[in-house]
């Protein structure tokens, strides 16, 4: 055979203008969905033939990068979850921004990898950490680390927690040479991320104990006071209150300045799961909620939530920089630091979390902190403030639906209730009414239980919600119920 005809080793495109071609096309159909996204049903079913499609096993040879992209036009852009459109509110989700998403482009084609080294990208992970620290009110000494998001944040700051309140080094003898379980102290409103972090950290679901929440679903103090005295006087060795600036299921947020009163009292490791409410602190209007985060030992932001960074992107702060590291911190041969060259340099953040390949995740946050700054974020975190309580009054003036929980902060409870219906039959009658308004495409709420009350929670994050998404959503909502009724 020719040499000229066997094909390259290299992966890069065989003719890059076609790649150049085929590229500004995609980036023009994106600006362009994302320009109509208003006119596309928030959410629908994926077909049983286009699911068909990725049960096909891996393919032996080359396909045309065209048809590639063709097939992903035609079985994937018209399926999405939604979380791009004005009307999705389910979970707790950042809509993107477009911006940020050229920043995910431009990152993977620098493709660095973040584990640490002496080159630029790393200095700019630092500087978003340092921008996250101002935010919070974190001295400018304290330790950071950008992870996937608030889960991961929450996991390293908690297994830095349970390593610096123990009396035995955890990382040579293991959980099991503690003389003690180490007890962590929630609300009962907490996220799940933060049993999961237990449970994996070794200690058992039962190292965490779920304190009661008051009438607004804060945490109870006294109570929790109460609970910490208790395992004392059974030989436990209580270690870390969590705290919630934010709760999944209300968005209430803790008395964070109680909460740190009470850890410098009991001695104990103070974290702030804010993967929600956080950002708060950006807001002159509404910061005093948050007032207390900067006592803080660690704390767990989400940049993809609020501030609507492209997923993934969390950051974990950890205010004592050398427990920080000595919790994660192993350093082979292989990995060894350098006087000079790549291998030099002072930040290696695989030396602060679990990861030594990492993905350049910071360049979309510095470019979207870069384009929006501190003033834009704050007008945002207020205004969709407003639109909850404006959905939550529409809710009260529409006859036949019911605030379920009071609303703090950007997410609103509430259910559907005729009256003549026992628990089970409104909770029964209000599933369906949610699956009903996702068939239906015009929004994407989702739900929770209070109280054994099934309700739908609209949580409006969303950068694009305008005002009148939250009629459009009331009426359809009203609409589907009188048909049920």
């Amino acid at each position: 055979m020719n040499n000229d005809s066997k094909p390259s080793a290299s992966l890069d495109p065989a003719d890059w203008s076609e790649f150049r071609a085929l590229a500004h096309r995609a980036v023009d159909d994106a600006i362009d969905d994302l320009m109509s996204v208003r006119e596309r049903p928030v959410w629908q079913p994926v077909p049983d033939e286009i699911v068909a499609r990725f049960h096909r096993p891996l393919p032996a040879s080359p396909q045309d990068p065209a048809a590639v992209y063709r097939e992903f036009r035609d079985s994937i852009v018209p399926y999405g979850m939604g979380n791009t459109h004005p009307r999705f509110w389910a979970w707790y989700m950042g809509a993107g921004t477009a911006f940020g998403a050229l920043g995910d482009y431009l990152a993977a084609m620098l493709n660095p990898n973040m584990g640490g080294g002496n080159h630029v990208a790393n200095h700019v992970e630092a500087q978003v950490v340092d921008w996250c620290k101002e935010i919070v009110g974190l001295p400018r000494d304290a330790s950071g680390l950008l992870v996937s998001g608030g889960s991961m944040a929450n996991f390293v700051g908690l297994a830095v927690a349970r390593n610096a309140t123990s009396s035995v080094d955890v990382r040579a003898e293991g959980v099991r040479a503690l003389p003690a379980l180490p007890v962590f102290y929630a609300s009962i409103e907490v996220h799940s991320c933060i049993q999961k972090a237990i449970e994996l950290l070794g200690l058992g679901s039962r190292a965490l104990r779920k304190v009661p929440v008051d009438a607004a679903y804060r945490v109870d103090v006294g109570a929790l006071q109460a609970m910490i005295a208790a395992d004392r006087a059974a030989g436990l060795a209580p270690c870390c209150i969590i705290g919630s600036a934010g709760t999944i299921n209300t968005g209430s947020v803790d008395d964070l300045g109680g909460l740190a009163d009470l850890c410098e009292r009991e001695r104990l490791w103070f974290h702030v799961d804010g993967a929600i409410g956080a950002v708060l602190a950006m807001s002159p209007l509404h910061r005093g909620l948050v007032a207390g985060i900067e006592r803080a030992d660690s704390v767990a932001l989400d940049l993809h939530k609020w501030l609507q960074v492209p997923f993934e992107a969390g950051c974990a702060l950890i205010r004592d920089r050398q427990l920080h590291r000595g919790t994660f911190a192993l350093t082979p041969e292989y990995l060894e630091h350098t006087e000079r060259g790549l291998a030099s340099g002072p930040l290696w953040f695989s030396e602060y979390g679990l990861q030594l390949s990492r993905g350049f995740r910071a360049l979309k946050v510095w470019m979207s902190f870069k384009e929006h700054g501190r003033d834009r974020y704050a007008q945002l975190i207020d205004r969709t403030i407003g639109q909850a309580k404006a959905l939550a009054a529409l809710v009260e003036r529409t006859p036949g639906f019911e605030l379920v929980a009071p609303v703090v902060i950007n997410i609103v409870c509430f259910r559907y209730n005729p009256g003549g219906l026992d628990a089970e039959q409104l909770n029964s009658l209000n599933e369906e009414l949610l699956i009903r308004v996702h068939e239906s495409g015009i929004a994407a709420p989702s739900y929770t239980t209070l109280g054994g009350r099934y309700c739908l929670r609209a949580a409006i994050a969303n950068h694009r919600t305008e005002d009148r998404d939250l009629e459009i959503f009331v009426e359809e909502v009203r609409r589907i119920a009188g048909e049920l009724a």
